[in-house]
């Protein structure tokens, strides 16, 4: 089967390791600490972020280290940005309905 960076980001979970890795490379044990999940869940999650390309894991003496691959996420990234001009629009008259509602409110008090 054939993952891509979609299939990596689409569990919250997994967003979360993602997330934990964009700040420095953790060992696969301080990553479970993290979770209340079981450590068999978290290195499945691990194997799909792994086989999705969004981390590598370097074996460290007996630990396992995972290492973010940033550019692994671009894909994602443009095709979620070619959409926020249309998510901006929406909040912006979403803003403006709310500003005009809360004028109405003032005037009638």
């Amino acid at each position: 089967m054939r993952r891509d960076v979609f299939q990596a980001i689409s569990d919250p979970v997994r967003r979360d390791i993602i997330q934990l890795l964009s700040k420095q490379p953790l060992s696969v044990n301080v990553i479970a600490e993290n979770f209340m999940i079981s450590r068999p869940a978290i290195s499945k999650h691990l194997k799909i972020l792994k086989e999705c390309g969004v981390i590598t894991i370097s074996k460290q003496g007996r630990q396992q280290f995972c290492y973010i691959q940033p550019r692994s996420l671009l894909p994602a990234f443009l095709w979620i940005e070619q959409y926020q001009h249309i998510w901006e629009e929406r909040i912006d008259s979403f803003e403006d309905y709310l500003l005009n509602l809360q004028h109405k409110k003032q005037k009638d008090e």
